[in-house]
């Protein structure tokens, strides 16, 4: 068998170095490596950078229970975008949410029962902000969703959802969900995002939330530019965050249409492309 090698990239380098003020990553393929896991590198940067004031935000479609777990240490320096932009946290406080009507996330999971019922291996996520809440309680499907929500629930009944604010819902699909459970939820297009998160996920939500309008809450409360703003992702619901900072990296690992949309390519996930990057382009010195 013939070993496949990831050619290395090197991190761009700026003659005059930017006046950023904001950064925000995507976690899932951006900032994690292929094991999940964050570089070690990553904690001193983060305190370099908020020495330097500059305002560092984990955004992802991942719950904010869950962002703040992995950041518990430094949850004091960094502004968390949870939920694929839905819900944005300061200090422990929203500085903005964008949540779905009741009878929508209704509509939402008898849509995902029927493409269940047609034989497609999937089950339904409804997010929201105290909690995330599923019906479907198998071991195979629980360990997926485990991995993103901190804090689960399982209820017999979607329908009868515990009083919350549903955020988004999502989907997982163990087989592909750009091919097969977003064309099934294209109904929904007309008046809500229906967003391919993921090799197997898909994000619903409002019209008006994705990342790029959590980040563009943040620069509005803060007073902060786009060129102020420095923004990395690899995949689809990263697209609107490419367009909200003029520092745009996509990473060599990231989806065509990702890449097409930035401005920069920074290493892969693999190659702690995104620590590599930031400490090229802001002259912090570091060991990788």
């Amino acid at each position: 068998m013939t070993q496949v090698t990831e050619t290395p990239l090197e991190p761009p380098f700026f003659a005059t170095q930017p006046d950023i003020r904001l950064i925000a990553a995507d976690m899932d393929g951006t900032l994690l490596d292929g094991n999940d896991e964050l570089s070690e590198d990553l904690w001193p940067l983060l305190h370099e950078l908020a020495r330097r004031k500059i305002l560092f935000c984990p955004a992802s479609g991942r719950q904010y229970y869950n962002l703040l777990e992995r950041f518990r240490e430094v949850s004091d320096e960094v502004v968390f975008i949870a939920e694929n932009g839905t819900y944005v946290v300061r200090h422990g406080r929203e500085v903005s949410s964008d949540c779905l009507e009741p009878e929508v996330v209704g509509r939402l999971v008898l849509a995902v029962r029927e493409l269940r019922d047609s034989g497609v291996d999937v089950g339904v996520v409804v997010c929201g902000k105290r909690s995330a809440y599923i019906e479907r309680a198998d071991r195979a499907f629980r360990a997926e969703v485990e991995g993103y929500y901190a804090r689960l629930q399982v209820v017999d009944d979607l329908l009868t959802t515990p009083d919350d604010e549903v955020l988004k819902v999502g989907v997982f699909n163990f087989g592909s969900a750009e091919h097969t459970t977003a064309p099934a939820l294209d109904r929904f297009r007309a008046t809500h995002q229906v967003v391919v998160s993921g090799d197997h996920w898909v994000d619903i939500m409002n019209l008006t939330a994705n990342k790029g309008e959590g980040i563009r809450h943040l620069q509005q409360s803060l007073g902060i530019t786009r060129a102020q703003t420095m923004v990395f992702g690899d995949f689809l619901n990263d697209l609107e965050m490419m367009d909200a900072g003029e520092y745009s990296f996509a990473m060599a690992n990231a989806h065509p249409a990702l890449r097409s949309r930035a401005r920069f390519v920074a290493p892969s996930n693999s190659q702690n492309g995104v620590v590599r990057t930031i400490a090229s382009v802001l002259g912090i010195p570091c060991k990788v």
